[in-house]
C-alpha cells in the first residue's frame, strides 16, 4: 500500500500545496480512495518523502505564495480560503508539503511502472492521475490494464461454465462477467482516444 499512498500523495501535491488533513480529505473526495485512510498511515508516508527529499515542509505563508505565483485567481482564492477555513490547520496541521523537483520525477515513474499495477482499484488511482503521463505511457497503462482484463474474463466465463454451480452461484459468475466486459469497453474506448492524442504528440514533437 505505501507504493500506491506515495504516488496518491505526489499526484495530490502535483496541483498545489497540501497540508495532512486536506490530504486525507482528498484522497476520499477527488480521487476515490481510502475513504477510511487514517492521519496514522499519511504522516508517516509524508515523513519518509520527505526523508527521500520528494517533498519539503513549507509554512502556510510560503505556501500562499507559491499559489499567487501561478496566477490563477480562482486557484488562489481557494487556497487561501482552505488555508483559513480547514479544520487541521492546528499545531499539527500549520505543516504544509510541497513536491520537490525530485518529487515530481519520481510521481511520474511510479504512475508509469507496470510493476506497481496489480488491481482495479490502482488502476483507477493512476486513471485519475493520468493527466501528469505522456500519451505514449498512458498508452501503456491501458494495455496492461486491458491484458489483465481478457485474462480475468476467461477466468469468469470459465467459472460460469462449471456444471457443479448452482443457478445462483452460475448467476453471480455471469454478473461478474458482464462487469469485466464493461470495463473492457470503457478501457477500449479510453485507448481509441489515447492512441489518437499519440499520433498527434508525436507529429507536435517532430
Amino acid at each position: 500500500m505505501a507504493c500506491v499512498l506515495d504516488i496518491a500523495i505526489l499526484g495530490l501535491l502535483m496541483d498545489r500545496d497540501h497540508h495532512g488533513y486536506e490530504i486525507r480529505s482528498q484522497l476520499r473526495d477527488r480521487l476515490g480512495v481510502w475513504a477510511n485512510v487514517s492521519f496514522g498511515s499519511i504522516y508517516p508516508a509524508l515523513a519518509r518523502l520527505e526523508r527521500h527529499g520528494c517533498v519539503e515542509a513549507v509554512t502556510p505563508s510560503e505556501s500562499r505564495l507559491g499559489s499567487m505565483s501561478t496566477g490563477s485567481l480562482s486557484g488562489e482564492r481557494a487556497s487561501l480560503r482552505s488555508l483559513r477555513t480547514s479544520p487541521g490547520i492546528g499545531r499539527r496541521g500549520r505543516k504544509v508539503y510541497r513536491i520537490t523537483d525530485r518529487g515530481r520525477q519520481e510521481f511520474v515513474a511510479l504512475l508509469a511502472n507496470p510493476a506497481t499495477v496489480d488491481d482495479g482499484k490502482n488502476f483507477s488511482l493512476r486513471m485519475a492521475l493520468a493527466k501528469y503521463l505522456t500519451p505514449n505511457l498512458r498508452v501503456g497503462l491501458l494495455e496492461r490494464r486491458r491484458a489483465d482484463l481478457v485474462e480475468r474474463l476467461v477466468e469468469v466465463r470459465a467459472g460460469a461454465h462449471n456444471e457443479q454451480l448452482d443457478t445462483y452461484a452460475r448467476s453471480v459468475m455471469e454478473h461478474a462477467a458482464q462487469g469485466v466486459e464493461l470495463d473492457l469497453a470503457w478501457i477500449d474506448n479510453l485507448l481509441s482516444t489515447e492512441r489518437s492524442n499519440q499520433k498527434t504528440f508525436a507529429q507536435e514533437v517532430k
